[in-house]
């Protein structure tokens, strides 16, 4: 099967999870509409009948999966189990606010990348040298700002001190402008970090050199530059749209917009299961127009130009920095020893919103919890669970990453790109809301990078001569994979399962925060950042708290992100040191 064959069928196969939704909690579709619209009904099998006649609801998920996929195909998708209007009348206007965000949003990062690599790529022509490590290390931050901080941070400056925006809502083009700039401004530091790896890829090819040579001015090799970088950087492009959909739904929170990802939360939270549906359709829908307009582009700039496609090409983008890594851990570390003393889970309601004292260092919340005690025991929960997926993950990527024969694009370089928040709107809708569910959805995603990574390490290893030496002595597939294949494979893996962990910590943060994970009143970050959202304008610290601790935590992502690309160097350096040993 052809990588495209594979990536249409796997793209076909999430199209259908959407398509089953109604059959996923596992019970008749007409009960669970009966329990949406009528409480006080329970179950009566002639209520369960007559709505099933009413919806025309199919009596098995492949018979319902088969009618709505063709319904679909027609623009009928149905009417709301909550309201019975038709779902479309619901979805339109929502996924036109979310597409004018999110097409704002791209354009800011594309502004903001564009003014980060002119000057790059002007000295990458004149000198013939790499882009500058502190770019990438100012990028790899800026990327690690989580959205939903940067959102808040937005609206503390420029709507509550300085008044200059409108804090939510969605009344006209100043409404956009905060929610484009929280959205995009995280982007454009992983564009850049991105982009930055495909100019130093390009700066080596030969014909920069040929041309420098001769004596080709700057400006021209500058636009022939740029031109690669744009091509072979559209598919990053495209990657980062696609995550920028799933994530939206948070800053769509934070300013009140009344997109397709709030639509799709309500709906998942009260089990209106045809809008959400159409919310993941159209979500679905996006990506791949963007992904589309992404190919188009590539093959109009490189593939027209020279007449060869190198789409696959791939840029080591990962630029890590261990002192951040140690200066985050310490200050966590003693954030987390400090509180954990602390009474955190008592409320005192004389001390509500009290700003941070001598008795409470960094404030209370709105029933009188000490800020300090409550956020690091939610510190202790966030990153403990992060710290089972993250193992779950490094287990199931190890396994996935060893069954491997060769290296070639799949559905895993699909998957690789679903944000754990619309895998979080399928859970909800199969399970409901909960912890349990934001980590079984942060789980469901975080195993494809590092099975993406274990994945080029394997084949890298098969290719090694030990490895070869060992299946020539006659050596058991099981044997050759335990003892040659795993030693070599599962150390560089645990450290870009260790690298990740932070952004599994923000991930189950961040579906609490939406509504989807842990219960509002819970000591967890999301849902205490959630909680704090109402008390912004007059007591900010119930937000900056929880939220510096998440900013924390992504910024150590982002820090770690050299993790993988020197862990590949080395067992590349390993491989070489073995197979020169065999010779």
């Amino acid at each position: 099967m052809s990588a495209v064959l594979r990536v249409l069928a796997t793209v076909a196969g999430l199209v259908l999870v959407v398509a089953s939704l109604p059959w996923l909690r596992g019970e008749d579709p007409a009960v669970t509409v009966l329990r949406v619209r009528f409480r006080q009904r329970g179950e009566d099998p002639g209520a369960v009948r007559a709505l099933r006649e009413q919806l025309d609801l199919a009596p098995d998920p492949v018979t319902g999966a088969a009618r709505w996929l063709a319904a679909a195909a027609r623009g009928d998708l149905g009417e709301s189990w909550v309201s019975g209007q038709p779902v479309l009348e619901r979805a339109q206007p929502a996924v036109a606010a979310s597409a004018t965000l999110a097409g704002c949003a791209i354009a800011v990062a594309l502004a903001l990348t564009t003014l980060a690599l002119i000057g790059p790529v002007v000295r990458a022509a004149r000198t013939g040298t790499a882009t500058r490590p502190r770019l990438k290390v100012a990028a790899v931050t800026v990327a690690a700002l989580p959205e939903v901080i940067t959102g808040s941070l937005l609206v503390v400056a420029l709507s509550v001190h300085l008044g200059l925006l409108p804090a939510t809502g969605w009344h006209g083009w100043g409404s956009v402008v905060a929610p484009a700039l929280a959205l995009g401004v995280p982007a454009a530091g992983l564009l850049t970090r991105l982009l930055a790896g495909v100019l130093d890829q390009a700066v080596t090819e030969q014909w920069v050199t040929t041309w420098r040579a001769n004596g080709v001015p700057t400006a021209p090799v500058a636009r022939a530059l740029a031109r690669r970088v744009v091509g072979r950087g559209a598919s990053q492009v495209a990657v980062v749209w696609v995550g920028m959909l799933g994530t939206a739904v948070a800053v769509e929170k934070v300013f009140s917009v009344p997109g397709v990802g709030s639509l799709a939360v309500r709906s998942a939270l009260t089990q209106d299961v045809p809008v959400l549906q159409a919310c993941l359709l159209a979500v679905v829908g996006l990506g791949l127009a963007g992904a589309g307009a992404a190919l188009l582009l590539h093959r109009l700039l490189l593939v027209g130009a020279t007449g060869r496609d190198d789409l696959g090409v791939t840029a080591d983008a990962s630029h890590g920095s261990p002192r951040v890594v140690v200066l985050v851990t310490v200050v966590l570390a003693a954030l987390v020893l400090g509180g954990l003393p602390r009474d955190g889970g008592s409320s005192d309601l004389a001390a509500r919103l009290a700003p941070p004292g001598v008795r409470h260092p960094l404030g209370a919340d709105a029933v009188g919890h000490d800020l300090w005690g409550r956020v690091a025991d939610a510190t202790v929960r966030t990153v403990g669970l992060a710290v089972l997926v993250s193992v779950l993950a490094l287990a199931v990527a190890l396994l996935v990453g060893l069954a491997v024969r060769r290296l070639r694009v799949g559905a895993m370089d699909v998957l690789v790109t679903v944000p754990s928040t619309v895998v979080g709107m399928v859970v909800a809708a199969a399970l409901g809301p909960g912890l349990l569910g934001a980590c079984v959805a942060v789980a469901a995603v975080a195993w494809i990078p590092l099975a993406v990574h274990a994945r080029g390490l394997v084949v890298e290893a098969r290719g090694s001569g030990h490895v070869g030496a060992a299946r020539r002595l006659g050596l058991g597939r099981a044997r050759v994979g335990v003892v040659h294949l795993l030693p070599g494979v599962v150390g560089p893996l645990a450290q870009h399962a260790l690298a990740r962990l932070p952004l599994n910590a923000v991930a189950i943060a961040g579906l609490s925060f939406i509504g989807l994970g842990a219960d509002p009143d819970a000591a967890e970050l999301g849902a205490m950042l959630a909680e704090g959202l109402r008390y912004l304008e007059v007591a900010p610290w119930v937000v900056l708290v929880p939220g510096g601790v998440l900013l924390l935590l992504g910024v150590g992502a982002g820090a770690a992100g050299g993790v993988e690309r020197r862990a590949r160097r080395t067992t590349r350096l390993r491989r070489g040191a073995a197979a020169s040993v065999g010779g």
